[in-house]
């Protein structure tokens, strides 16, 4: 296959179908449940752990510092942690996280958008089964 012939699917295929390539791990992590709240969240602003785990709501602590831990690993996001007591740890977007969190809450506004058209066609889909 030419390089010109190599399709986005292609990239986030595994090349040995078992195997997840890093094209597609990255693409779990930034598509996640509380990855793309994280994301979207942090476009706002800078937040502390705790604030940032009340505004996204009924995540626990657990999975949303792996789902930090994991960003800031593919660096999307920063962890500044001040050395003050008590500690302070603040969470942001590096540049790829801001444009990744854009493109995940452009989907989540046309979701927003089209909510209603997706609940019509699933009665009708459920509707043409039953």
């Amino acid at each position: 296959m030419a390089v010109s012939d190599v399709t986005l699917v292609d990239h986030v295929r595994s090349a040995d179908g078992v195997g997840m390539c890093p094209h597609r791990i990255v693409m779990e992590h930034v598509t996640s449940r509380w990855g793309t709240l994280v994301l979207i969240a942090l476009l706002e602003r800078s937040y502390r752990f705790s604030e940032l785990r009340r505004a996204i709501g009924k995540v626990s602590e657990k999975m949303l510092t792996q789902t930090l831990q994991t960003l800031e690993r593919d660096g999307l996001v920063h962890r500044d942690a001040k050395l003050v007591i008590p500690p302070r740890v603040d969470y942001s977007l590096t540049d790829p996280g801001r444009e990744a969190a854009e493109q995940v809450r452009g989907l989540a506004q046309w979701v927003d958008r089209r909510m209603a058209t997706v609940e019509t066609a699933r009665e009708a889909y459920d509707a043409a089964k039953a």
